[in-house]
């Protein structure tokens, strides 16, 4: 049952997923979900504070964004875990901005709360209403003498997730200014009026606005004349743009499934993939004078050596990482995942290879594939990286990197996710940097990245 505007409930999960959803169809924008975590003060602490699409996780790992599902109804999904929230954090705002239309073009937006253990809904609040705006606060997670409830709110706003973030204290550089409104003054009346307002007789006073006397929101007062009848809906008027493209379904190449920045996700049940080993393949090259390692030099003659790596979550909640200087996993035991060798040049056919036993999808949360230089170049620039899955039943389906434009060491390939028992894979295509002074550590960079949280210590190298 949706909840009224303002009403609230108790959150008694330990870690929930708040889904913010609407009806795709022609002519409908596409929206983005975030969320901004306040302290007492009701502003965020610094940027950090604010999760959404090109900053996907929380310092804290309290909150993550999980991405866009597309479908008759397209959900984006945020994972808050309550327990890990920050003591001097009260309040978690839940929020929605299209850049590529109003939400009066919107239909069935909802927001809903599920137990993330379960997937039983706490709460829902549908958001009626909607005109002009073009980002909104739905709803808020907040303390109450140490109980998490859950408030409708449905605050819009017509700034755009700019204004809204503005608000609670983010720093937005070179904002864009607000969209003009939609709706379209009257034409003037035939009948000469006094210079101060040529457009109106009798001019109103200067306090008041251009029309007397003020209406209601998003409606016209016109004057009695027929020219001046509003049309039915005039919050359509003029005819809104041409919508924004939908997410292009990915495209088949060469007989493999290939994701790219336009069509990045695919699902792994719906293409019949749903048990057995899937081999994910990790292969590269390095472009003329790209392959060299620090200061200039080569290692034992040895090119150019990348590590296939994966960061894996289930649903119990264990996590831990598979990576050639450490665990390499198992496929008949958590976490299901097998490195096989480690391929030391990318010179072999094979490439470095995972596998993944499909036969366990309902235990899997999440697993993120990504990439690391090992030796022979001192970053991703240069460099062409080809990950490539193998699940049984379906085509294979391809991913390429090579468009590194920083000193990143690691190279995020895919991340492969569990929504609501569907295995959905999706390109992430993200170059992560080192933390500063340790060039080796760049898992630990991929770990805040992503809110893994892991603890980490220094490891041997290679023999």
């Amino acid at each position: 049952m949706s909840m009224l505007k303002g009403a609230n409930t108790p959150v008694s999960a330990a870690a929930v997923r708040v889904e913010l959803g609407w009806q795709s169809g022609p002519g409908v924008p596409d929206a983005d979900a975030s969320a901004l975590l306040l302290a007492g003060t009701g502003r965020v602490r610094s940027d950090e504070d604010f999760v959404f699409y090109n900053q996907p996780a929380h310092r804290s790992g309290a909150v993550r964004h999980e991405g866009k599902q597309q479908g008759p109804t397209v959900r984006d999904t945020l994972v808050v875990d309550l327990g890990r929230v920050e003591p001097d954090i009260e309040k978690i705002v839940v929020s929605a901005s299209s850049d590529s239309g109003t939400f009066g073009r919107f239909q069935g937006l909802y927001v809903r709360v599920l137990d993330a253990q379960n997937g039983a809904e706490l709460a829902r609040f549908d958001n009626p209403g909607a005109t002009t705006e073009t980002a909104f606060v739905l709803g808020e997670l907040y303390r109450r003498q140490g109980q998490w409830k859950f408030r409708a709110v449905g605050q819009g706003y017509d700034s755009g997730l700019a204004g809204l973030a503005t608000d609670f204290g983010i720093t937005i550089d070179d904002a864009p200014p607000p969209p003009p409104q939609t709706q379209q003054a009257p034409p003037p009346p035939p009948q000469p009026t006094p210079p101060p307002q040529p457009q109106y007789a009798p001019p109103p006073p200067p306090q008041q606005p251009q029309y007397a006397p003020p209406p209601p929101p998003n409606q016209y007062a016109p004057p009695p004349q027929p020219q001046y009848a509003p049309p039915p809906q005039p919050q359509y008027a003029p005819p809104p743009p041409p919508p924004a493209p939908q997410q292009a379904e990915p495209q088949m190449q060469g007989g493999k499934i290939s994701l790219t920045k336009n069509a990045p996700s695919v699902s792994l049940t719906k293409h019949g993939a749903t048990s057995g080993h899937m081999r994910v393949n990790l292969n590269w090259s390095a472009r003329p004078g790209a392959a060299k390692g620090f200061l200039g030099k080569r290692r034992r003659g040895i090119d150019l050596d990348l590590d296939l790596c994966c960061l894996w979550e289930l649903q119990d909640g264990s996590k831990g990482i598979i990576h050639a200087l450490g665990d390499m996993g198992d496929l008949n035991r958590p976490p299901f995942i097998k490195l096989d060798k480690d391929d030391r040049t990318g010179g072999t056919e094979s490439g470095e290879n995972m596998t993944i036993n499909l036969d366990h999808t309902r235990e899997f949360r999440r697993i993120l594939v990504f990439a690391e230089i090992y030796d022979g170049a001192e970053d991703f620039r240069g460099l062409d990286a080809i990950a490539t899955l193998y699940p049984i039943g379906s085509p294979p389906i391809e991913m390429r990197m090579d468009d590194c434009a920083d000193a990143s060491r690691d190279a995020v390939l895919a991340l492969i996710e569990n929504v609501n028992g569907e295995l959905v894979v999706r390109r992430e295509g993200r170059f992560v940097l080192p933390p500063p002074g340790r060039p080796r550590w760049g898992k630990l960079s991929v770990d805040q990245a992503y809110g893994w949280n892991l603890e980490w210590v220094a490891s041997r190298g290679k023999d």
